[in-house]
């Protein structure tokens, strides 16, 4: 279906979600956080995208935030089922099965940089910028900020970044975990299909057990997510995929994965 704030291109296995509102920044409406929402469901269900890469259109943001104009009037029951519909899209992306990665080029604000720390992998340009600047609003983040931030940089980079709402340059995004890589602004879309083409290759069922294995076991104690891994690992001793890749890696050629 056409989206009116969202476009999707394929590249071989590799799907780019694009959020396309530049005018406004990126920022995200309740539009176009379910068109997104419906965009990351599709590419869940189609067998023939391997890789998501998730950007925003222009030079100057990912996405700025969410739309502000539209939250002036809201009462506290409305606020309540934008948060969960921000939150469900999070959700939505970080539990893909598939890998997400961010393509990160300016501003990642608020409910962007909510965005961005829903996917796997982050990559960004040596020009953006992260933050969660709610607090200026007399807000507190509301599409998981509170938690995802945490849970990469620690409680006292997200305190930080939450009580001050400065944002922050992508060098000390990556010392904090937020993100994976920066690179110069004219390497970030060449680095980031590298990237997705060597991951539109590998093993998909490999992909989605390691997916599960961090995301899902990662929130439990240490002997059940070992247990998880466990699992996950014997899993894939039922596949056409380990079979192909311990069959290549003896015959000294290149695996042709095919995701069975």
């Amino acid at each position: 279906m056409a989206f009116r704030h969202v476009t999707t291109a394929n590249r071989a296995a590799v799907r780019t979600i694009t959020v396309n509102r530049p005018d406004k920044l990126n920022a995200l409406n309740q539009e176009t956080i379910a068109e997104l929402t419906l965009a990351f469901r599709q590419a869940a269900q189609d067998d023939a995208v391997r890789v998501v890469i998730l950007a925003g259109a222009g030079e100057k943001a990912f996405v700025a935030g969410a739309d502000i104009s539209e939250m002036t009037g809201w009462a506290p029951v409305k606020a309540q089922a934008a948060s969960r519909a921000g939150q469900d899209l999070m959700l939505t992306i970080e539990r893909l099965g598939k890998p997400v990665i961010g393509k990160i080029q300016g501003y990642a604000l608020g409910g962007g940089m909510e965005l961005a720390m829903a996917c796997h992998i982050r990559v960004a340009s040596e020009k953006a910028r992260f933050g969660q600047p709610e607090i200026g609003l007399g807000l507190i983040p509301g599409f998981g900020g509170t938690q995802r931030l945490t849970r990469l940089a620690g409680r006292g980079a997200a305190l930080e970044l939450c009580l001050l709402g400065q944002p922050i340059d992508a060098a000390r995004a990556e010392r904090l975990g937020i993100v994976a890589r920066v690179v110069p602004s004219e390497e970030l879309e060449a680095t980031v299909d590298a990237m997705a083409d060597q991951l539109a290759a590998a093993a998909p069922l490999a992909l989605k057990g390691i997916l599960e294995a961090v995301i899902e076991g990662a929130e439990c104690a240490i002997d059940q997510g070992l247990a998880f891994e466990t699992q996950g690992f014997a899993i894939a001793f039922s596949t056409e995929d380990m079979r192909e890749g311990t069959s290549a890696f003896l015959e000294r050629r290149k695996p042709s994965f095919k995701g069975a």
